[in-house]
């Protein structure tokens, strides 16, 4: 064969290799689009359910107030203007010279400038809004993370139920090759009719089981849909997260360390103790209140009627002190107030510390049982799968009876459904500690920009 020839075939192999991967590229994306993975239920959550969108309008508040409060610290300005029309002119013979007191049309024109120069209350308020809005930042941070910690429940769920419609669907499968098995040695008059009476039973059981498992398919899809705000989530297929392959065999540190970690990195114990910073920092505004204020006004003034003075322009400025010599004993009632709610935020910081060292135990220890019925659930559901298929090879061969073949069906449909619960335990349990050491549900820490 020669080159040229050889080089036309390899041309028309790439174009057909082409042609076959834009054909197929529709199906494969949307194969893709078909599954949802737990990472993209969380942010698909995140950023469309409607209580992540609130946290994030929350912040925004907190910086608003900011601003306000900064604003103190600037000039105010202000401009007016008034146009005026008279029935009459007025002009007066002053010296010798004519000037006009009132025209038809008056015009005038007046700017005023306000600069507080000092006033010690406005420093703890703007601290306090400057605190405050760090403290809603991490509360938003953790406002998030327990939404996608409530979708990575909700997605568990739906996978556990899906396991359980498997158990379901094998349940009825090996039922109705027992009620073939059955028909067939009546048919040969190797059993009497009760077997195949028994293995019918079973068989509409299974097949009633498989309808009542479809309805909890949908319910929990319906659940997750909702959180997700999206329709079509409940007919994606999930795939399993990879931390649960993690969450069997993981062994995690020392529960002191693991109380340490949690009490510097969750959002929700931080946010609380920024929020009592803020409480403290106001418990100085009412002691400020003794000292005096400083505040320095002009003003700019244009008329078209000079009058007197005969200048259409004029200006002025000035500095006002004002200082509150005494006020009826309030700015003691309020000092003692801001006090006791300075403490009540510290009570408060108290208070989530130690119920975080109470969620990272019990998760410990939660963590723990549920790796080990998961082990159990495990040798359950293969010691159930092996006694099923010998029990059906039997009852093919004479050596067992019909209501033994359904008692290891039903064992082994309760062994697959708790291996299923476990696994949806184990899964529960994994991101509970995750939750009570402040991680995400894919084990990281939250970011939060100050």
């Amino acid at each position: 064969m020669s080159d040229k020839n050889l080089g036309i075939k390899k041309k028309r192999r790439f174009r057909h290799v082409i042609i076959l991967s834009i054909l197929l590229w529709p199906s494969l994306s949307k194969a893709q689009d078909d599954v949802l993975t737990l990472e993209n239920a969380i942010q698909m959550a995140l950023s469309r359910n409607e209580r992540a969108l609130q946290a994030g309008e929350l912040v925004s508040a907190a910086e608003a107030r900011v601003m306000r409060a900064r604003a103190y610290f600037l000039p105010s300005i202000n401009a007016s203007g008034t146009y005026t029309r008279r029935p009459f002119e007025s002009i007066r013979i002053i010296g010798g010279q004519q000037v006009i007191s009132q025209n038809y049309n008056a015009l005038s024109g007046n700017a005023q400038v306000s600069l507080v120069l000092f006033d010690s209350r406005s420093i703890p308020t703007l601290r306090q809004a400057s605190l405050d809005k760090t403290s809603e930042e991490n509360a938003a941070a953790d406002s998030k993370r327990m939404l996608a910690f409530e979708v990575s429940n909700a997605f568990l769920m739906t996978l556990s139920v899906d396991q359980v419609m498997e158990a379901s669907k094998h349940r009825f499968e090996y039922a109705r090759q027992a009620l073939e098995a059955a028909k067939a040695r009546f048919a040969a008059g190797l059993v009497s009719g009760n077997d195949v009476t028994r293995a019918e039973l079973e068989h509409a059981t299974a097949e009633m089981g498989i309808t009542q498992v479809s309805g909890q398919v949908e319910t929990t899809r319906l659940q997750l849909g909702y959180l997700l705000d999206e329709a079509d989530s409940g007919r994606k297929r999930l795939q399993a997260p990879e931390f649960l392959l993690k969450a069997a065999e993981d062994k995690p540190q020392a529960v002191e360390q693991l109380v340490a970690q949690a009490q510097n990195r969750r959002p929700d114990l931080i946010s609380l103790r920024w929020r009592a910073r803020a409480q403290h920092a106001l418990v100085l505004e009412p002691t400020l209140k003794w000292l005096p204020t400083l505040t320095f006004n002009g003003q700019y003034r244009y008329t078209n009627e000079p009058g007197l003075t005969g200048k259409n322009f004029n200006w002025n400025v000035g500095l006002t002190v004002s200082w509150p010599i005494f006020d009826g004993l309030t700015r003691n009632a309020d000092y003692k107030e801001r006090k006791a709610l300075a403490y009540m935020a510290d009570l408060d910081v108290q208070s989530s510390e130690r119920k975080v060292e109470l969620d990272v135990r019990g998760a410990f220890v939660a963590l723990n049982n549920a790796q080990a019925s998961l082990k159990l659930a495990t040798v359950a559901q293969n010691v159930a799968l092996k006694n099923a298929t010998e029990t059906a090879e039997l009852y093919r061969q004479g050596l067992s009876q019909a209501l033994q073949v359904a008692d290891a069906n039903v064992r082994l449909f309760e062994a697959e459904v708790g291996l299923a619960q476990a696994r949806f335990n184990l899964g529960i349990a994994y991101l509970n500690l995750e939750a009570a050491l402040g991680l995400d549900p894919l084990g990281k820490e939250s970011i939060i920009e100050y």
